[in-house]
């Protein structure tokens, strides 16, 4: 992170009053969200983050119908003063070819928690989407013992209500059939933190 902090103006970071409009001259490549109007960087995601992140999207796009499109940590316009940036997203292939993209276009995001974002990404992104109007919210947890899998669907009151929790080899069938072999992505991060540490993997 300490990479990019030359091509942000200090003055930046310590604002809380910041909008969509007043980020538009950052660098593409740089990470960040925008929560409540302060500009929040945030770091690359380690490997095993990244490879449940790619078999997240590779689940979804095996039955993504044509009208649709999966994207990668796609920026998402949920307020003025709120852009999100989710593991994976679904939208329509009709959504304008802009970052951020309208929540609007918005089918399903999924997020990979990580140390640095659970109380983000369990109460304040789950808040924020729903408000939103994003009619699908998944919630993967590699920080647990084993992987797990949370589906949140928006309730016509306007909030997500939990659909499925688990930990084990799932089917679901909103937005479209698709299946998330839980257990394997358990056994391929618990070999690689294990090639990190030396230990042998559990199980």
């Amino acid at each position: 992170m300490t990479a990019v902090l030359p091509h942000v103006d200090p003055h930046l970071l310590e604002r809380h009053d910041l909008t969509v409009d007043d980020l538009t001259g950052l660098p593409e490549d740089l990470r960040y969200e925008l929560i409540d109007g302060r500009l929040v960087l945030t770091p690359h995601a380690r490997p095993s983050h990244q490879m449940i992140s790619k078999n997240v999207g590779f689940a979804i796009d095996q039955r993504c119908p044509e009208e649709f499109v999966l994207n990668i940590e796609q920026a998402i316009l949920i307020a003025p003063r709120v852009e999100l940036v989710p593991d994976a997203v679904i939208l329509s292939e009709a959504a304008p070819d802009t970052s951020p993209v309208p929540a609007a276009d918005v089918l399903l995001v999924v997020e990979v928690i990580s140390k640095s974002s659970q109380s983000i990404d369990r109460k304040y992104k789950l808040d924020r989407y729903a408000e939103a109007g994003i009619p699908f919210y998944w919630l993967i947890d590699p920080l647990a013992d084993r992987v797990t899998f949370t589906q949140f669907s928006l309730h016509v009151e306007g909030f997500y209500a939990e659909v499925l929790h688990t930990d084990r080899r799932a089917t679901v069938h909103e937005p479209w059939e698709i299946t998330l072999d839980l257990p394997a992505w358990t056994r391929k991060r618990d070999r690689m933190r294990s090639a990190g540490t030396g230990a042998a993997p559990v199980g």
